[in-house]
């Protein structure tokens, strides 16, 4: 692959759903991307591969926590980011398990592209459980609190 195929790789793959995509083609050429570190690009070999080679795809899936049987209701991810249990290192949990959690009142921050957002409760709920731990990566509708509402 030259420059030109490899930086068009990387935008497509920047733009796509894909957390993780690993390429590897016949002639030794190989390049491995993740989005969960940032982008990385890791050529194997310094062999140019012509444009029309033959090229495995292997998709692997982000490592997600298996699927539970959810009690009650949840509160779900938003947004794929990195999920915060308070401002800061110092400060105290936004909430905790029976913590009862007025409608809009912030329960977690999620950090996406350097870009802190506030999680709001859409009512008025107790909290049963909390799912997510502090700094843990999560995805899209992943369920982040399971909560009874009130």
């Amino acid at each position: 692959m030259d420059t030109k195929q490899i930086k068009a790789l990387m935008n497509d793959f920047d733009e796509s759903g894909l957390s993780r995509i690993q390429i590897t083609t016949k002639e030794g050429f190989s390049i491995e991307l993740e989005k969960t570190t940032g982008l990385v690009a890791a050529p194997i070999a310094a062999a140019v591969a012509p444009a029309a080679a033959a090229v495995q795809v292997a998709a692997l899936a982000a490592s997600v926590a298996p699927s539970a049987v959810i009690a009650g209701d949840a509160i779900l991810s938003p947004m794929v980011g990195t999920y915060y249990s308070s401002p800061s290192p110092d400060s105290p949990e936004f909430v905790k398990a029976g913590d009862i959690v007025k409608k809009g009142q912030v329960v977690a921050i999620l950090e996406a592209m350097k870009i802190m957002n506030e999680l709001e409760a859409d009512f008025d709920c107790k909290v049963l459980e909390v799912l997510s731990k502090n700094g843990q990566a999560v995805e899209y509708d992943m369920p982040l609190f399971i909560v009874e509402k009130i």
